[in-house]
């Protein structure tokens, strides 16, 4: 696209320079999501809390696999749990990966069932 002499045309934004702290912690997240069955319990922990056996009873997982996995989900901080009675519940940690996996989830649906990626565009 063109400008027209003496129109300016809007820059993108820029994204604020990242830390390598911040590079690093992201790329620790996205590794604990790159496990098909850690990813799938995160999804399922999206819709709300549940404990090891609802979890487990959803995956393609033994029990105590699902609660390895909840285990390490839990000190990276992904998920919070607590106990009620004998029970413990697990639920996601924040927002912010609710929609990383929703957003992942999407994606890989473009690339699985050949669907046009959505793009942004840009304002005049």
């Amino acid at each position: 696209m063109r400008a027209h002499k003496n129109v300016a045309v809007a820059a993108a934004p820029q994204q604020p320079a990242a830390s390598d702290e911040q590079l690093g912690v992201a790329a620790e997240v996205l590794r604990h999501l790159a496990d098909p069955t850690r990813l799938h319990l995160l999804r399922l922990l999206a819709d709300g809390e549940q404990d090891v056996s609802t979890l487990t009873a959803q995956v393609a997982a033994s029990r105590s696999s699902v609660s390895q996995h909840l285990g390490r989900l839990r000190l990276a901080g992904l998920v919070h749990a607590h106990r009620i009675g004998r029970r413990m519940l697990y639920r996601l940690a924040s927002d912010h990966l609710r929609a990383l996996i929703e957003e992942a989830y999407q994606f890989a649906g473009h690339l699985a069932h050949d669907i046009p990626h959505h793009r942004r565009t840009e304002s005049s």
